[in-house]
């Protein structure tokens, strides 16, 4: 008996039940399916019943998983007819188990894997596609160093690669047959996977220093040598590494780091959009950080930047900007202050008279003396945000903008409901969590989510139809207004982020806008005078050829 063809093999082109009766004759495919001859709407009614019979999401996630390695196009009319619905399963937070128990749960994707101690296959790899230099338009990497809040997993942390794909296609249109899914296994320092017979990855320590950066510098190499037009993603890197790379490489190829730039645009666009309500610019502002890691310190970037643009000096910038970490306050004299961290550090004399715990200076502490205006958490620390805190920040302004982005819930600083209490309404809140409207003395408070889905997938489709040589500061600045712009917060109750049920749409929005900075900065090297028409003809849709 014969193979079945690779037109049913392929996730790509299989259509299953909807190959019509002259396609099954041309393929050799007669025989091999039930006679009956569906849609892709019937075929999707069917999924979408027998996604919802799971009761558990890891259950929904392994079967969707599945759906995908099979058929692509059935895959993605699913998740984008259910976006809302179905981005926590296909990503945060459900995609966290999954990657837990990925090893022992293995299923192939189409994702590639590289190997620190096989750099020499970085470039057979990509040649084994046998993808010609315009036929990618996006590849998304990780070591998997920091995987959301559950930390270093090794090759496990293939699958956040893979599902970042997906939402830039269902988000945004970007077409999976022209996107790349990348491990970088450099090895990993948990302990429990090189104990684990059953893990797939290399089985040593993270491998670090100038191995591991010769190592970065030949993906980089290759993949732009093999595929020039690609946007080159960069996710879930550790600390460490993560900002040395971007700064080191930004300008030399079109990388973007969600982590730093995807987390600090999307904190910009609730910025702006609650500076409607205030009615002040960025240069009124004073920012206090909770968790000072690579996504909170970027958030603190992006914000500096916009103050720099209003006419403050660098310094005066850095002079509003305060970070937290787990020592307290970030001082300059604190020991292995790492490089993302020292250009906020304050100086140990301006706070020297400030109270100490336990030889730190607290959260509660910083915002007595700074009444901040922003106040954003990135720290993991659940509950952070008491109620004394929330009432000594709305205390030293009139509306404070308050963004607890972390995430699942059980690790957010503080619930909005309780926020919104505490600031007896005055709050602008946004969090990194999907919140439920509620209502507080008869008025009916709506939350935005804090989600980079607002705006990676959007500026993706902006650099791949400009052909942006490189992402700027100005492209970044656009996408993060274009989100702000689809949202009228000036109402009390109003959400300051716009809502996820409407992410294709918004990503069209924040596409053309993101093209038409690059095209006026001279970076784009594709030219229009109609973005709206290039962006909606260029995003795929899920239909079977």
């Amino acid at each position: 008996m014969t193979n079945k063809p690779e037109v049913y093999t392929n996730p790509l082109t299989n259509k299953e039940t909807a190959f019509t009766r002259d396609e099954r004759l041309k393929y050799g495919l007669v025989g091999r399916l039930p006679v009956g001859v569906e849609t892709l709407e019937q075929q999707a009614t069917r999924a979408y019943k027998q996604y919802s019979a799971f009761e558990k999401n890891i259950e929904k996630y392994f079967y969707l998983d599945a759906l995908h390695n099979r058929n692509e196009v059935l895959y993605y009319k699913l998740l984008t007819d259910h976006l809302e619905e179905m981005l926590p399963v296909v990503y945060d937070p459900t995609i966290g188990q999954a990657i837990k128990e990925w090893s022992a749960n293995y299923r192939s994707s189409r994702a590639v894997y590289l190997s620190i101690d096989h750099p020499e296959d970085i470039r057979v790899a990509f040649a084994n596609l046998g993808l010609g230099a315009d036929d990618v338009d996006l590849l998304v990497c990780s070591d998997a160093e920091a995987i959301l809040g559950i930390g270093d997993w090794g090759v496990n942390g293939t699958d956040i690669s893979v599902g970042k794909l997906a939402v830039y296609t269902a988000a945004a249109g970007v077409n999976p047959a022209r996107a790349i899914a990348v491990n970088l296994d450099v090895g990993t320092d948990n302990q429990a996977l090189l104990a684990d017979p059953a893990y797939l990855g290399n089985r040593h320590a993270r491998v670090r220093g100038e191995k591991y950066d010769a190592f970065i510098a030949e993906y980089l190499k290759v993949a732009a040598e093999y595929f020039p037009n690609a946007m080159l993603h960069f996710e879930d890197f550790g600390a460490s590494n993560a900002r040395r790379i971007l700064v080191k490489y930004r300008d030399q190829y079109r990388i973007f780091n969600d982590d730093m730039q995807g987390t600090g645009a999307i904190v910009m666009s609730a910025v702006t959009s609650g500076l409607k309500v205030t009615k002040q610019g960025f240069k009124d502002q004073r920012l206090v950080v909770y968790g000072a890691g690579t996504a909170g310190t970027g958030m603190a970037d992006q914000i500096s930047a916009a103050m720099q643009r209003e006419g403050l000096t660098r310094e005066e910038a850095k002079a509003r900007v305060w970070l937290i970490d787990i020592h307290g306050l970030v001082t300059s004299d604190m020991a292995n202050l790492p490089d993302y961290q020292q250009e906020y550090a304050r100086d140990p004399a301006e706070v020297k008279d400030w109270h100490r715990t336990n030889g730190k200076i607290s959260l509660l502490e910083v915002v007595s003396h700074v009444k901040p205006t922003i106040l954003i958490g990135t720290s993991t620390d659940h509950g952070a945000f008491t109620e004394e805190v929330i009432r000594t920040v709305s205390a030293g302004v009139e509306r404070p903008i308050i963004l607890p982005l972390s995430n699942p819930t059980e690790k957010i600083e503080a619930m909005p409901e309780d926020i919104i209490n505490w600031s007896q309404g005055k709050a602008l809140v946004s969090t990194g969590i999907p919140i439920k409207p509620f209502d507080y003395q008869g008025t009916t408070f709506h939350i935005g989510q804090g989600n980079n889905a607002l705006l990676y997938p959007g500026l993706g489709l902006g650099v791949i139809v400009s052909r942006a040589s490189t992402i700027t500061d100005a492209m970044l600045e656009a996408a993060a207004q274009a989100v702000a712009d689809q949202v009228n917060p000036t109402e009390l109750g109003h959400a300051i982020l716009p809502p996820v049920s409407q992410l294709r749409a918004s990503s069209a929005k924040v596409a053309v806008a993101v093209a038409k900075q690059a095209q006026a900065e001279g970076v784009a090297q594709v030219t229009s005078d109609n973005w709206e028409q290039v962006v909606e003809q260029s995003m795929w849709k899920p239909e079977y050829k």
